[in-house]
């Protein structure tokens, strides 16, 4: 197994993990709201467990998945990007909603990283359609960080909008991981 299948491996099972276990997380509780709960509701109160180990998981493994990345190729921006990302996601879970500021930085480390890690896929070892759709995914979650900030919810609520940051994310990371296993042998970007 080369690099790029080992990094798109380890970044598939970060993502999917913690897809699954937000779903759980939310399914735990049955007078959470996708609209008007936050997501990092989950990391406090009962079975916040789940939420706050699968993100951490999350975190390290996407760490993991960019070494690979890196080991590739060291003069990309992106490895380092998502570097950036899995700490945010790892500080998430150390740091639970409960906590204040550390929280809420590495959301916004979070945040931040994975629109601009999508961005710069395109620029890196992405190929093809996904080399158009990267960016586009990048700049939605960019867009939907700013109508965040700005508290502008369209009517989807607080909740809702931050979803429009995180899944995003999330099939992002589903997919750009799934195309680094399938192209490996035909990777000639040392």
């Amino acid at each position: 197994m080369g690099n790029l299948t080992k990094s798109g491996v380890i970044l598939f099972l970060g993502a999917f993990q913690f897809s699954l276990m937000l779903l759980i997380a939310e399914a735990l509780r049955p007078t959470y709201s996708v609209h008007s709960n936050y997501i990092s509701d989950l990391g406090v109160g009962i079975y916040n467990y789940i939420f706050n180990y699968s993100i951490v998981i999350l975190g390290i493994l996407s760490i993991l998945s960019a070494i690979f990345l890196l080991k590739e190729n060291r003069r990309l921006i992106l490895p380092y990007t998502i570097i950036l990302v899995g700490i945010g996601a790892a500080g998430v879970g150390l740091f639970p909603e409960n906590t204040g500021n550390p929280h809420i930085y590495f959301s916004e480390i979070t945040f931040i990283f994975s629109g601009i890690s999508a961005i710069l896929a395109s620029f890196s070892f992405v190929k093809g359609p996904f080399r158009i759709i990267s960016p586009f995914i990048g700049i939605m979650i960019i867009i939907s960080i700013i109508l965040y900030a700005g508290k502008n919810f369209y009517g989807i609520g607080t909740g809702g909008m931050e979803r429009m940051i995180v899944y995003p994310t999330l099939l992002w990371a589903l997919t750009f991981s799934g195309y680094l296993m399938g192209v490996d042998k035909n990777y000639r970007g040392k």
